[in-house]
């Protein structure tokens, strides 16, 4: 536990309780309805192992890998899950807050108040996003009682059940096909973790790098984060005038140049992680998802306009937006590659950290080829 007198930097607990108050109900069903759905995502993800792995010939013939468990929940059931993951990742982070808070009781006072002023905000914020995730690969979740992980460090595949029936519902489109297309692209990503052994190592290790070059003074991050609501509001620029920030999420704007560069590394790999996994669930979807092209339209049409006014800022403000460009950059990287190399040519990507694509190269794909499937010189 990060704390000091009892006191920890984000209070946990409290984010659960918020998360959990605050979401939004979930679609109207049956008890009965429940369980069918339940059980039918259980066998769309079990179905979905054998569909991905032929059509990725990620996993070679005979070789069984580490196994994940799949588990359907609701939106409280996400946001625990994720709150547990959260909270493993940050914690070399909040260990070394921990080390910059003042001696005695006043900063045990701080920890106090602060650790619950970040639990409500985390709260909130999960709050908002337990309603829209449909799946999720939980790359580093520790393993607790009601949340099985794999026994070796993390790894567990979440389909949250009411969000997908009340997507399903919203479009209009075929439930049961709905529901293995949505199997399909997780199953992508359990696929990705589980072929790829140096992969989840890799992520971490990149990730604990932007953590480290995370400036703890408070002060600091107060006239950062200023600044950045400054960029985002358009205060103290003239008009007309586009300052650094503009068009650029809260996140991106409060980091400093070493994390700019390591955020470019981790963009280019979710862009190719999400990408690969829209392109696979496509790929396999005219044969085994009848409604697949309606799914697809519906659904593309569904993540451009968002919810709503409110929706739309708050996913740019979170940074979300830059997401669902992964998506579609990403899909065109796989897409262009396959097209040019085939998939056995494409999965050179998985090699080693050194043949992942760069930013530039996830939107210029010839430049990968051409760099990792360069012919040596006589």
């Amino acid at each position: 536990m990060t704390s000091i007198g009892g006191a920890e930097m984000v209070d946990w607990n409290l984010a659960v309780a918020t998360a959990t108050r605050f979401v939004r109900p979930g679609p109207e069903i049956s008890r009965e309805e429940a369980r069918a759905v339940v059980a039918e995502l259980r066998r769309h993800a079990k179905a979905s192992e054998e569909h991905v792995r032929s059509f990725t010939r990620m996993i070679p013939d005979g070789h069984e890998p580490e196994d994940t468990p799949v588990l359907v929940v609701d939106r409280a059931g996400w946001i625990r899950a994720n709150v547990a993951g959260f909270r493993e990742l940050l914690r070399p982070l909040l260990e070394k807050m921990q080390d910059r808070r003042p001696d005695g009781p006043g900063g045990t006072v701080l920890g106090a108040v602060g650790g619950k002023v970040t639990g409500v905000e985390l709260g909130m914020l999960l709050s908002f996003l337990a309603s829209r995730v449909l799946g999720q690969y939980e790359t580093f979740a520790p393993a607790a009682p009601a949340l099985p992980a794999s026994a070796k460090g993390g790894g567990r595949l979440l389909l949250v059940a009411p969000n997908i029936v009340h997507v399903e519902r919203e479009l209009e489109v075929d439930p049961h096909d709905f529901r293995l297309w949505v199997a399909l692209h997780e199953e992508t990503h359990r696929t990705q973790f589980t072929g790829v052994p140096w992969l989840r190592d890799h992520l971490k290790g990149e990730i604990q790098s932007f953590l480290d070059e995370t400036d703890v003074d408070p002060m600091t991050v107060l006239e950062r984060l200023r600044e950045a609501a400054q960029s985002l509001s358009g205060a103290g620029r003239p008009e007309g005038e586009e300052g650094e920030g503009e068009g650029r999420s809260l996140v991106e704007i409060v980091q400093t140049p070493a994390q700019r560069e390591i955020l470019g590394r981790l963009t280019a790999v979710m862009s190719l992680l999400e990408g690969h996994a829209d392109f696979v669930m496509d790929g396999v979807g005219p044969e085994v998802v009848g409604s697949v092209s309606e799914i697809r339209e519906k659904f593309q049409q569904r993540r451009a306009r968002g919810a709503g006014r409110l929706d739309q800022a708050l996913r740019k403000l979170l940074g979300l937006d830059a997401k669902l460009r992964q998506y579609r950059d990403g899909e065109r990287f796989v897409s262009a590659v396959v097209g040019e190399v085939g998939m056995d040519g494409f999965n050179r990507v998985w090699t080693s950290p050194n043949t992942l694509p760069t930013k530039a190269e996830i939107a210029k794909p010839a430049d990968w080829i051409a760099r990792v499937h360069r012919k040596p010189e006589a």
